[in-house]
């Protein structure tokens, strides 16, 4: 079997290099990835130290602006809301006197309107007694 010498050093035989040659090609591979991943890192360690936010300023104006606006409608929807209350309120309460107004104004009218008839009646009767006895007058006949 073949040998391989270098420098006085024997290294090895045929079949021991055929586990060597990819052992060191695996090792090389790994060195140079591993170089790879350092050159990213530190790639990325430059990127991340020059970031600068954004200023964002303009939005937390915006926000507050809004806030504001958003509590000015919270007040003037509770005000509304009491109005509003304050409003049934009253219209229910107009509402009923006017109930006991319309009521006591039926009541009233259908006792008027009894009465008159009543009345009517008794000068309807009236009338005709009177006529009875001005036809039944013995001077009536001449």
């Amino acid at each position: 079997m073949a040998e391989l010498e270098y420098k006085g050093i024997k290294i090895a035989s045929g079949s021991k290099l055929f586990v060597i040659i990819p052992l060191i090609s695996t090792l090389l591979g790994v060195l140079w990835g591993g170089m790879e991943i350092l050159q990213r890192y530190k790639a990325m360690e430059e990127k991340i130290n020059s970031y600068e936010p954004p200023d964002i300023s303009e939005f937390h104006t915006r926000l507050s602006i809004i806030e504001e606006e958003l509590t000015f409608i919270k007040e003037e929807t509770q005000i509304l809301a009491e109005v509003n209350r304050d409003l049934k309120n009253d219209l229910r309460g107009d509402v009923r006197r006017i109930e006991t107004i319309v009521e006591d104004t039926e009541t009233h009218v259908k006792e008027t309107s009894r009465e008159l008839n009543r009345d009517l009646k008794e000068l309807k009767q009236e009338m005709e007694d009177k006529i009875n006895k001005a036809m039944n007058n013995p001077l009536n006949k001449l």
